[in-house]
């Protein structure tokens, strides 16, 4: 399937606080650490594994390895996602990272995305998880992938959120139909200003403010 709703019940415990109104800077971005772990920790089960003898002190014992940790790039779109994006660290430690800056333009009541800064790395044949919290129309979205997709081919294109709506769903995978989309909750509705509802506000002004 090509969308995947993390329904972990610790992951909606802290999607909950992360809508309270009530919830400060600092409390906002511990949450979207952990958020960002859990969400990174479903990615790792669906790596490869091999089995592998190991000499422990005593004797030997037969594990797992997980195959391709260190064939992993993390495209974070600037400044929300910042925290998610450390929180997938601790899942790939190993990961590369490239980074989106991109802006929204209200012009007309119309809204657009322009992007302003990108660094990403070479990313032929590597797994990319192009991380933002918030996947509202998928403009931003959309714009990401495609500065991705300058610097290579993945092997899988994984979209990581927090929030996402059909509409930001169904746009990604309209251009990009091989997409792996992993979410924690997806939201009804857009307003007017193409914010999520209910949502939890502007990830980004929330989590660093103070």
């Amino acid at each position: 399937m090509p969308v995947r709703i993390i329904d972990h019940v610790y992951a909606q415990h802290l999607l909950t606080k992360l809508r309270d109104k009530s919830t400060k800077g600092i409390e906002f971005r511990k949450g979207l650490v952990r958020l960002g772990r859990i969400v990174g920790y479903e990615l790792v089960k669906t790596f490869p594994t091999r089995q592998v003898e190991v000499e422990t002190p005593l004797g030997k014992a037969t594990g797992v390895e997980i195959v391709g940790l260190d064939k992993v790039v993390i495209v974070q779109i600037l400044r929300a996602a910042m925290p998610f994006v450390e929180g997938l660290l601790k899942a790939f430690p190993q990961a590369r990272l490239g980074v989106v800056a991109a802006r929204r333009r209200e012009e007309g009541g119309a809204i657009s995305v322009e992007v302003f800064y990108s660094k990403v790395p070479q990313i032929e044949g590597d797994v990319v998880i192009v991380a933002d919290p918030m996947l509202a129309t998928g403009g931003t979205m959309i714009k990401a992938i495609e500065e991705v997709y300058k610097a290579g081919n993945p092997q899988r294109l994984i979209v990581a959120s927090v929030i996402a709506t059909p509409i930001g769903v169904d746009n990604v995978l309209s251009k990009y139909p091989h997409a792996e989309i992993y979410t924690v909750a997806i939201d009804p509705a857009l307003n007017d200003r193409a914010f999520i509802v209910p949502g939890l506000g502007d990830a980004g002004d929330r989590a660093f403010s103070s």
